[in-house]
């Protein structure tokens, strides 16, 4: 499919970043979102033969994302792509402030979903529309202790985004959980055992083997179902 377009929020470094040279690398043409400038994306793109471009985005501000959706009127995707998350740390719920449970809630959960809603009408029909998520979002293999706030966020964004395949279940969109393990990445930490290199080519591949099938599915990065 020549000339595939995709819009990946999130991109200025980790699993975003190296997502953005992948589909790139395979002949999409690539809109990546950063918050702050950010010199390997820009490197990418004044690399990359006009193949990808970039665009500003605090992805928590409504008004930066209906910004966006006007910047971006006409274009026609065939995968929007949402990589945002933080972490704040090894906390029981208990010793979690307030403030830290609404940053990491907003940007985890809410703004994802809020992203999409924005953006959903650039998709075109038999697009997808994708979230990096995690398997530390999975209720039923949560068994082991840690990072509690972390893995409700992600649960969380998991429900939010049920309710969102229920409510669009007839725009003819893919929709995708992605879990793409357990990377070496700001957020995943220096003990990771894989990189954003082995990862990526994996998620990509998932991303262009699911594209078309209907409904909601959360996978991981060799395609196969992550237990709700």
């Amino acid at each position: 499919m020549p000339n595939r377009q995709a819009l990946i929020l999130g991109a200025s470094r980790g699993l975003g970043l190296v997502l953005a040279r992948e589909l790139t690398r395979r002949g999409w043409r690539v809109i990546a979102t950063m918050r702050q400038d950010a010199a390997e994306l820009r490197a990418s793109a004044d690399a990359s033969n006009g193949r990808l471009t970039v665009e500003s985005l605090e992805m928590t501000s409504p008004g930066q994302l209906a910004a966006l959706r006007e910047r971006l009127a006409g274009r026609r995707l065939d995968l929007l792509f949402v990589n945002a998350a933080i972490d704040r740390g090894d906390l029981p719920i208990g010793e979690v402030p307030t403030g830290m449970f609404t940053e990491v809630m907003i940007t985890n959960a809410l703004s994802p979903l809020r992203a999409l809603e924005t953006l959903r009408d650039l998709v075109a029909p038999g697009g997808t529309v994708a979230v990096m998520s995690s398997e530390q979002g999975s209720v039923s293999r949560n068994t082991e202790p840690g990072y509690e706030l972390y893995k409700a966020s992600k649960a969380a964004l998991n429900q939010l985004m049920r309710s969102y395949a229920t409510r669009h279940a007839d725009d003819g969109q893919t929709k995708l959980l992605i879990d793409p393990g357990h990377n070496r990445t700001r957020l995943g930490g220096p003990g990771a055992p894989l990189t954003a290199q082995e990862s990526i080519p994996a998620v990509a591949d998932v991303l262009e083997a699911q594209a078309g099938a209907p409904g909601l599915r959360f996978l991981d990065r060799h395609g196969e179902i992550v237990p709700w």
